[in-house]
């Protein structure tokens, strides 16, 4: 960490040159004999990748921005927001600090947080970032976070863990095993210093194989901003044996769509199926990516269009969590109907359907965009159709 970046005159380059290009400010010799142009740049590009997922830090004078990558891999406060209404108390450990977002929204609600880090530097630019931020109520700590829970004399009420989802290779993981830190290798000491825990993990982390390797889950979380699934949070408490509630929330720019189900009881559920009605719903992708097909369906009353379709009907409008249209007609599908339509723009969606969007519009030569929205689909028979939808108000 330079403390020179700090500097009146260095923060001003900055922020005079966010809107400038990167390679210039790289090739170009530094203005400042203690900061090179890297570092410049650095700042610069880092703090640009703030502007919209960290406007806090970006609008904060005199903040430190660490490589791009540490910005990359954070939290965004909508997300960081949204988690730290999940727990309360006296104390927090967040054993994966990094670049401190979630715990800066953890110190909201709990009265001592713990930040740890095995990255110095990253742990040294969080620690100057708090006290700029004038937070007293978090503590950083330069070290391994697992080990810092076993040298600790104090419980906690909350345990925080967001493993890395990178392998040594740096690929994709699918377990929690596999990340780092290992979680369930370190549950037992973890629960020797906490009742509760709370992680984080990655979209791709699938339920069934989350649940077979933690203990005591009580609660899954699946979190999407503006209809994009971003996180899985996953709940646990020491002892908890009964079913696993799983909520999803689409945090919008004004509003959020929430969705909550019994893990129990979507196994025992049963859909009931229907051709085609007045109107279509799409489900909101933290339900789609939840599993929740048949218990979305079955609490608002409506029909689904085929067991893996996954598109619901009705004839009367519903609330509903996701996209809402008016089925304006079900076509076959086959060219001589879709030709009929003589649409030359339009937004095609799929659901369990054997083509791609892409192959649909060079076959049939629709461009994306326009008001009209088409559906290709299965229907409860298992025949291929198309619904010539309008979005509702």
């Amino acid at each position: 960490m330079n403390n020179d970046i700090l500097t009146p005159k260095v923060q001003s380059f900055i922020n005079t040159n966010l809107n400038t290009d990167i390679m210039s400010v790289l090739l170009k010799p530094s203005p400042f004999e203690e900061v090179s142009s890297r570092e410049l740049a650095q700042q610069i590009e880092s703090k640009n990748k703030c502007k919209e997922k960290l406007p806090i830090w970006y609008n904060s004078p005199n903040i430190y921005f660490p490589k791009k990558i540490h910005i990359e891999q954070t939290s965004s406060e909508t997300t960081a927001n949204y988690k730290a209404k999940l727990v309360k108390g006296k104390s927090l450990l967040d054993v994966t600090g990094g670049f401190g977002v979630d715990s800066y929204y953890f110190s909201q609600n709990v009265s001592k947080v713990y930040h740890c880090d095995l990255n110095k530097e990253l742990s040294k630019i969080t620690t100057h970032n708090f006290k700029i931020m004038a937070l007293k109520n978090i503590e950083t700590h330069a070290t391994d976070g697992l080990q810092f829970i076993q040298n600790s004399e104090e419980p906690f009420d909350w345990i925080y863990i967001d493993p890395s989802r990178r392998d040594d290779h740096k690929g994709k993981v699918f377990l929690l095993s596999d990340c780092l830190p290992n979680v369930p290798e370190n549950l037992d000491a973890i629960f020797k210093k906490t009742k509760q825990v709370l992680i984080k993990t990655s979209p791709l982390l699938d339920f069934s194989a989350g649940i077979n390797e933690l203990q005591f889950v009580k609660e899954i979380h699946v979190v999407s901003v503006k209809n994009e699934v971003k996180e899985i949070l996953w709940v646990l408490e020491y002892g908890y044996q009964n079913d696993i509630l799983i909520k999803t929330i689409n945090l919008n720019k004004t509003d959020q769509e929430s969705f909550d189900f019994s893990l129990k009881d979507e196994k025992l559920a049963f859909s009931s199926l229907s051709h085609p009605l007045k109107y279509l719903y799409e489900p909101n992708s933290a339900i789609l990516k939840s599993g929740a097909f048949k218990s979305v369906g079955n609490q608002y009353s409506l029909y689904k269009l085929h067991e893996h379709s996954h598109l619901y009907t009705s004839n009367s409008l519903v609330e509903f969590p996701g996209r809402i249209f008016k089925i304006e007609q079900t076509l076959a599908f086959n060219k001589k109907e879709i030709q009929k339509l003589g649409l030359k723009k339009a937004n095609i969606t799929t659901r369990n359907f054997p083509q791609s969007v892409a192959d649909i519009r060079k076959k049939f030569k629709i461009k994306d965009g326009g008001e009209q929205y088409l559906f290709f689909t299965t229907d409860k028979e298992g025949k291929y159709v198309v619904l010539q939808c309008t979005k509702t108000s």
